[in-house]
């Protein structure tokens, strides 16, 4: 299957723009602060319940765990508002395409939607699954499909795209096998993203802190060696190049890994943190910074409780 390597929206003139001022300070393990104009914190909405951010162009995407509502804000002012009214169920990892489309996992909905980042509108809605165990927690993009992780079930949902971006009704329920033991009480597959090369996919089980190469056509998997190094708590993930960012929710950090091209072995090489962050789901990249949004999971949610992004140099 040809899979296109998912990459980062870079904009070389917002970036040195960025590089004039020191409005704002991000940080990461190096100790070294990073000056921009764009801030390094971008409030959300008090009750939102952030889990996935998406960006295109200059403005990220965020989706509600509390109602699936849509939150856009600009990387350039951190100002934002809702664009898209969600259907009362969790939006969970998001992606977005390059034809102005967020694709969004339904979390425990069982479902996939795909909207329109001008309009706010649901373009497509894709039952993956009737079951009732069931969580879709995020998303990658290739050139010809969605693939979607489910935390409860040992599968992983394909949804064709057709030729010039064409949302078809079609879903595919690869079942994983191989490496891959579904744990039966714990939460599974989460974060998911290509393979360096492109042939296939890898996704992270919260529950054992593994990687699973995931071969596309087969769903047969295996474990990706990392020299015993395991990715506990891993969440969204977010590969640049060979390089792969490995979000730790509850450690508070993220794990820097270097990839072979086949993504079957990888090193960690460091890990970034910053006091901004507060249980950190998923990353997006902007430029030189990754942008992590914060799901306080061990903040009782309330409808006047604070939530933000914040913005490390990666």
């Amino acid at each position: 299957m040809n899979i296109r390597r998912l990459t980062a929206v870079l904009s070389l003139p917002v970036l040195l723009m960025g590089l004039v001022s020191t409005s704002a300070n991000a940080t990461g393990t190096s100790g070294h602060a990073v000056k921009h104009t764009f801030p390094a914190r971008i409030d959300l909405p008090n009750g939102f319940q952030p889990e996935g951010i998406a960006i295109s162009g200059s403005t990220a995407y965020f989706g509600s765990l509390a109602d699936g509502d849509i939150y856009a804000a600009s990387l350039r002012t951190g100002r934002g508002k809702v664009i898209s009214q969600g259907p009362g169920t969790p939006s969970v990892g998001l992606k977005a395409d390059n034809r102005g489309r967020l694709w969004i996992a339904g979390g425990s909905s069982g479902t996939a939607r795909v909207v329109d980042i001008r309009t706010g509108k649901i373009l497509k809605s894709y039952p993956l699954t009737t079951e009732p165990a069931t969580f879709v927690n995020d998303v990658v993009l290739s050139k010809t499909s969605a693939w979607f992780t489910d935390s409860s079930r040992a599968v992983v949902y394909q949804v064709p795209i057709g030729r010039h971006g064409q949302l078809l009704n079609r879903v595919r329920t690869v079942p994983l096998t191989g490496d891959y033991v579904h744990d039966p009480t714990g939460f599974n597959g989460n974060g998911i993203t290509l393979t360096p090369d492109g042939r296939a996919v890898i996704i992270v089980q919260s529950s054992t802190g593994f990687l699973f190469r995931v071969d596309p056509r087969t769903g047969v998997t295996q474990r990706v060696d990392l020299g015993g190094t395991l990715m506990t708590n891993g969440d969204g993930m977010l590969l640049l190049g060979r390089t792969l960012y490995v979000v730790q929710n509850f450690l508070n950090q993220v794990a820097v890994v270097r990839l072979n091209r086949a993504g079957t072995t990888g090193t960690q090489t460091r890990a970034i943190t910053d006091p901004g962050f507060d249980i950190p789901t998923t990353a997006a990249a902007f430029g030189h910074r990754l942008y992590l949004a914060n799901a306080r999971f061990s903040t009782p949610p309330t409808p006047t409780t604070p939530y933000w992004a914040t913005a490390v140099r990666r």
